[in-house]
């Protein structure tokens, strides 16, 4: 994850993500790098739109909202709809993310 922080970081401050910038991040904070998460973070950003993901990430909800609990009676019928519910946003939620996964090499 801090390679993907320090490459955005970078990105926010209107700087090339490339190798020697992401080293010069790692070597103020004192931190150790790993050249080969560094090559393969920059050559995968390289084929991101970072400001597109941000921007479907931000208008991503972070959690649905709880459904109001049902009727009793009601309860046998909406569950399996709950069930499916449910499960679409969860699928929604993964092909979102689908394009942050790229980051992560």
């Amino acid at each position: 994850m801090k390679y993907i922080y320090a490459a955005l970081l970078l990105y926010e401050a209107g700087k090339e993500i490339n190798e020697e910038n992401l080293n010069k991040i790692f070597k103020a904070i004192g931190d150790d790098v790993d050249e080969a998460q560094v090559k393969s973070l920059v050559s995968t950003i390289k084929k991101i739109n970072i400001k597109e993901v941000i921007e479907k990430a931000v208008a991503m909800p972070a959690a649905p909202a709880p459904a109001p609990a049902p009727a009793p009676a009601e309860e046998k019928e909406e569950k399996p709809k709950e069930e499916e519910k449910k499960k679409e946003e969860e699928e929604k939620e993964e092909e979102a993310f689908e394009g942050l996964s790229a980051l992560f090499g």
